[in-house]
């Protein structure tokens, strides 16, 4: 499965470029770009400030995509 993400276009509706948006979030503007194009993972820590900082909850940034949809786990 792969993480995909909504971040530039958050941070576009807060109006902030990725150097401001680093800045808000503690990280550099690289790891902004980074996020964005899918090259980079956030750690939990950071997709929580992410949402945090755009007041959203994370799963409306970040979301699986390749999955199968009816992969269930047991449920004992």
């Amino acid at each position: 499965m792969k993480l995909n993400n909504r971040l530039k276009e958050y941070r576009a509706r807060l109006g902030v470029n990725q150097q401001d948006f680093g800045k808000m979030t503690g990280v550099s503007r690289q790891t902004i770009s980074l996020i964005e194009r899918g090259d980079y993972s956030p750690s939990v820590t950071l997709a929580l400030k992410i949402a945090k900082v755009l007041n959203v909850s994370v799963e409306d940034v970040f979301y699986l995509t390749g999955g199968k949809k009816d992969d269930k786990k047991d449920e004992d």
